[in-house]
């Protein structure tokens, strides 16, 4: 007896069961290579050309801290309205992944996997130039935009209480804290950029989902995070020195344990096990 096809639904016409085909979610496996061969291509890509877009996708996320102060500034104090503001930390993951600019902690999963499949000491030098390159573009492209932000006459004193209200939130975190939450926001990007493929007409959905999540659980995150310290930093309220070794170090470290070291090597084991399962006799 077939037990594979004894449980299917009968009377199927060809057109029918091609539909039902067509339908099934992408395995794991497609997911994981269509994420590997982004992965590629990005290594592939000169220095010029990753900095640059690098550098734009830093003074894209300023649209977050941006949206965050402007709605915070506009809405009634209380825990309530923070709920929608926290809307606001979104616009600037939409426009960097939907303009396919250089971001970071994409950069943790998309092209780690490359490495985890064929780990030689190229390709690791490979990702070690990307990471450098794009994290150096981005944040260059935050410290640029908070200092514009603070020092042009664009905003109202409202506004701009706000945004000193946002770094100081950040800043309330002790070094631990940053560490621990900068891993579950890497893991929660990671996370996204695995679900986008699936779901390419949700695009927009799933990064409003997750964002609006890291903002709720104030997670840290080294590029949005950078501009909201920063601005501190600018205004003479925080040092450098705090900056660097409270906020960004242990919040970068955070970030590639959560994307890489957890995310990318779990779903890269399960492929590798799916792979070695052999197949079942026809």
């Amino acid at each position: 007896m077939d037990t594979q096809n004894s449980g299917k639904t009968p009377n199927l016409s060809a057109e029918e069961k091609h539909d039902v085909t067509k339908n099934q979610p992408p395995r794991a496996a497609v997911l994981h290579e269509i994420i590997r061969l982004q992965g590629d291509q990005e290594l592939e890509r000169s220095i010029a050309a990753l900095f640059w877009s690098a550098l734009a996708a830093g003074l894209t996320m300023g649209l977050s801290l941006m949206a965050m102060g402007l709605l915070n500034s506009r809405l009634p104090s209380g825990e309530a309205f923070k709920v929608i503001a926290s809307f606001g930390y979104c616009a600037g993951f939409l426009a960097v992944i939907l303009s396919r600019q250089q971001l970071f902690t994409e950069n943790t999963l998309t092209a780690v996997l490359p490495i985890m499949s064929k780990p030689t000491l190229s390709n690791f030098g490979r990702l070690l130039r990307l990471w450098a390159v794009v994290l150096v573009g981005n944040l260059m492209g935050t410290l640029l935009v908070a200092y514009v932000m603070l020092h042009l006459p664009i905003f109202d004193t409202q506004t701009d209480k706000a945004f000193l209200e946002i770094g100081h939130k950040v800043m309330e975190n002790d070094v631990s804290q940053m560490f621990s939450k900068g891993i579950i926001s890497g893991w929660m990007i990671a996370t996204m950029v695995w679900m986008i493929p699936s779901m390419e007409s949700a695009k927009m959905w799933i990064i409003i989902l997750i964002t609006y999540l890291m903002a709720l659980g104030d997670f840290t995150h080294i590029v949005v995070g950078t501009a909201e310290v920063s601005y501190l930093v600018f205004a003479g309220e925080l040092p450098w020195k705090d900056f660097w070794l409270i906020f960004a170090g242990p919040t970068l470290a955070g970030n590639i344990i959560g994307g890489s070291f957890i995310f990318a090597l779990i779903s890269h084991a399960q492929i590798r096990s799916d792979t070695k399962k052999p197949k079942p006799q026809a």
